[in-house]
């Protein structure tokens, strides 16, 4: 991990969007493969341009591509329908990001640092 300028490594953009993605692919995977079979293929990217202004990323898109060709209408509705609720329901990320999240900041000593300190008391 690190800025995008170190080259080949993930920034920590990088890595939310692929949280995001990977969340969302753990969701849906048990529906869709009830459905379409254990051998499915899909692939799903996050995208979304960093302001930086604000140095934060405003709005994310998943783009989740699934060939639902061999489906007709209704089971192709009904497929799309059971993944999105299962994704709005079970991925942590997604309904972290959408809710809004407090975080809050700690520094604290590393327990070695604290050992050493009291021994020297």
């Amino acid at each position: 991990m690190g800025p995008s300028s170190a080259g080949a490594v993930f920034t920590p953009g990088e890595l939310l969007k692929v949280a995001l993605a990977g969340c969302a692919g753990m969701s849906s995977d048990v529906p869709l493969a009830r459905r379409l079979g254990d051998d499915y293929k899909v692939t799903i990217r996050v995208e979304g341009v960093k302001n930086l202004e604000e140095d934060r990323y405003p709005e994310l898109t998943e783009i989740i591509e699934l060939d639902l060709s061999a489906l007709d209408d209704a089971t192709r509705d009904r497929v799309l329908a059971v993944a999105e609720r299962s994704i709005e329901q079970t991925c942590t990320v997604g309904r972290t990001l959408e809710a809004g999240v407090v975080v809050k900041r700690e520094f604290v000593e590393p327990a070695s640092a604290v050992d050493a300190g009291e021994a020297t008391a």
